[in-house]
């Protein structure tokens, strides 16, 4: 096998999904403890915890206890090299979520124990099912009081429509659990509590179900209960076949709890174990490219400004698709068409950075933007020239004008609201006629708006003045004469704008309007995604 394959081989990048206070950035957390990239654990939001989740950055989500933007974080463990892809669980930032996913190869769906599928776990689901990415369940806060393994596990079969094979299942019952029992190993891991909340690794006695101690340590009621659920399970449940779960056909599904530990090295090791390597990627031509292709080549993902902010820098994500990476090497830039050198290459503990000399196919390096990266940007060998397939487009929902406060600051808010846009935090609009002392913001949910004055406030000195619009469908609209869409009929409770590549959009209040619109513009075109046609 050559150097590149076996690099490949040892490499996982994954993305983590569930619904918000599912306990996402805790596991996130525990599995840099248990990886030694850490060596004490911040829970989130644990009361007798006085540590941040160091995948946490941002000062507002130190603040509110929530993701609002996707961290990314590399370590090593038994000789692979992992790549984690927290996502924010709030749905307002969902954008940010379907982005990242483009970079994974894999996904752990966390689900809370007493509340089962949630909405938004139901809707990262689907998009994971949809790019056939292989899925993960863990179920969580095993620690707490919660529903019937049984009834969880039906649950997800029932509700996304895919088979379930749990590979661990917990040892106790009604929400009082002292272990977890392995399916393919026939070994039971018992935990000892202890008062650390959480933040160190958890001692634990682990042998065979059949070693007597096992039954003197949990007690005749409990062992008997164990037994009974391994019958039920091997009679009544699916097979294991590998091939499923690599297909997205089949979850493996895992018990424990994060915030306590239980459970969370048996995940570890297991998903290690069966998730795949980095994977081939589609080109926008419809070609696949394999990841041990010699030759260079990767995609810009995410767009991050101000991690420092004694800096101010602005901080481009690429995931890595086939060849070798060496520090200050020199690629193809398909969007502007010209060579870009990749310069200050580094990778991430959430504020804590390392220069990379080499990476390799499923690695995540940031890189210094000085302004010419984009979301979705294609990055190459000089020989491939490559582009791969676009990023989704999601229509903003809510709009609202932004302007300065102080009209002083005028300077720092369109710098702020630049760079923002450019991160994909919000859509920008603007006006013909009107200069850049406002300008008008999309968003998918409310809670970007509240970010975005945050972060015009404490990273670009910047305060604003927002007026919400009462507009909740933006359509792209082409037309052969371009002088036509100037001159647009029926628009009388609608805004004609202009997204920052000079699209024209149009804002109404509802589907009816759109089509009261249409009715009396014959001849134009309304694209709910953008096209480059739709360019005036």
């Amino acid at each position: 096998m050559s150097e590149l394959k076996e690099k490949i081989e040892k490499r996982r990048t994954f993305a983590i999904i569930s619904h918000p206070d599912a306990g996402k950035t805790t596991l996130t957390e525990k599995l840099l403890l248990y990886g030694g990239a850490i060596h004490l654990a911040g829970s989130v939001k644990a009361r007798k915890a006085n540590k941040h989740a160091v995948s946490d950055w941002m000062e507002i989500e130190k603040q509110r206890g929530i993701s609002v933007t996707s961290s990314v974080l590399q370590f090593d463990y038994q000789g692979f090299r992992v790549n984690i892809l927290d996502t924010p669980g709030h749905q307002d930032f969902s954008e940010d979520t379907y982005r990242t996913l483009m970079a994974a190869d894999s996904a752990i769906m966390l689900i809370d124990a007493a509340k089962g599928v949630e909405p938004q776990t139901k809707k990262l689901f689907w998009v994971c099912h949809r790019r056939h990415l292989p899925i993960f369940t863990f179920i969580n806060k095993l620690d707490r009081f919660g529903r019937e393994p049984l009834d969880l596990m039906e649950e997800v079969e029932k509700i996304l429509q895919i088979k379930v094979y749990p590979i661990t299942w917990p040892v106790g019952l009604d929400g009082k659990y002292k272990g977890v029992y392995n399916r393919l190993t026939r070994e039971v891991s018992l935990f000892k509590t202890d008062a650390s909340h959480g933040s160190k690794q958890l001692e634990e006695f682990s042998a065979d179900i059949d070693d007597p101690r096992i039954k003197e340590m949990i007690g005749e009621e409990l062992f008997e209960a164990l037994l009974g659920d391994i019958e039920l399970l091997d009679m009544a449940g699916e097979e294991f076949h590998i091939e499923d779960v690599l297909k997205g056909e089949l979850t493996p599904m895992f018990f424990g709890s994060a915030m306590t530990n239980f459970g969370v090295q048996e995940f570890l090791e297991k998903f290690l174990e069966m998730s795949p390597a980095p994977q081939p990627r589609t080109l926008l031509n419809g070609d696949v490219l394999e990841p041990d292709n010699p030759l260079f080549s990767a995609f810009v993902f995410k767009i991050q400004a101000n991690m420092n902010p004694a800096h101010r820098d602005r901080i481009a994500f690429m995931r890595i698709c086939s060849g070798e990476f060496d520090k200050g090497m020199t690629v193809y830039h398909a969007q502007s068409g010209k060579p870009v050198k990749l310069a200050q290459p580094q990778q991430f503990l959430a504020q804590e950075r390392t220069i990379v000399e080499k990476a390799y196919p499923g690695d995540i390096i940031g890189l210094f933007d000085p302004g010419i990266f984009g979301i979705g940007d294609s990055l190459s060998d000089e020989k491939l020239k490559l582009r791969f397939e676009d990023f989704p487009v999601f229509p903003a929902e809510i709009f609202a004008r932004v302007q300065p406060k102080d009209s002083l600051k005028r300077k720092q808010f369109e710098k702020g609201i630049l760079q923002l846009s450019q991160e994909g935090a919000v859509q920008v609009f603007t006006q013909k006629h009107v200069g850049l002392e406002s300008f008008i913001v999309g968003v998918v949910g409310q809670l970007q708006l509240e970010v975005l004055e945050y972060r015009l406030k404490n990273e670009y000195n910047a305060q604003l003045v927002m007026t919400q619009l009462p507009f909740t469908v933006a359509r792209w609209v082409y037309a052969e004469k371009p002088e036509d869409i100037e001159k647009l009929r029926g628009l009388d409770n609608g805004m004609l704008v202009y997204d920052k590549k000079d699209r024209p959009v149009i804002l109404v209040n509802n589907e009816w309007a759109l089509n009261w619109i249409l009715q009396r513009n014959p001849g134009l075109e309304f694209l709910i995604v953008p096209s480059d046609k739709a360019t005036v």
